[in-house]
């Protein structure tokens, strides 16, 4: 009968969210926890990713592509062209 009885049941989640007192997550125990000793340095909401390197130009890059596909093409077609 008890497997019955388990069977029977359901998990009534609209009972669960209106319980009065909600536990709080591992996760935020161990963070409020933590930062009652060391509470955390305030940061802007996007904080400034700092100086970049600077950026090679677009066709500067192209080159260098297209230059070395030429340059295979040519070493391709001269290893076919080349009599044994």
């Amino acid at each position: 009968m008890p497997e019955q009885d388990d069977m029977g049941r359901e998990f009534d989640i609209k009972w669960a969210d209106g319980a009065e007192y909600k536990e709080p997550s591992a996760r935020a125990r161990m963070l409020a926890a933590r930062w009652k000793e060391n509470p955390p340095k305030p940061q802007p909401f996007r904080a400034d990713p700092g100086p970049r390197a600077p950026r090679h130009s677009s066709w500067r890059s192209t080159a260098i592509v297209l230059g070395t596909v030429a340059v295979i093409i040519l070493l391709l077609g001269y290893a076919d062209f080349r009599p044994y």
